[in-house]
């Protein structure tokens, strides 16, 4: 059944210590920045630099899960 792989994928979120790599676009929120994944939910990031260029943007992130739904990122790039 299609619908529950689209499901599956959508709720796929990587363990704590595990390297991410994905797209999505960049938000800002009154206290920071978090990624609205392209298959759906979102991962708080914690970033060394502002990407204040990127926000709304499609963009990709590459870092590591450090905890529940939140990303120490290496780096912010267009997508």
């Amino acid at each position: 059944m299609q619908f529950g792989a689209i499901n599956r994928y959508r709720e796929r979120m990587d363990r704590i210590g595990s390297r991410i790599d994905e797209t999505g676009t960049l938000v800002r929120d009154g206290s920071g920045f978090y990624l609205r994944r392209d298959l759906g939910g979102r991962y708080a990031l914690e970033l060394r630099r502002v990407p204040v260029d990127f926000v709304e943007k499609r963009v990709r992130v590459i870092g590591t899960l450090v905890a529940d739904n939140l990303i120490s990122a290496d780096g912010v790039g267009p997508a």
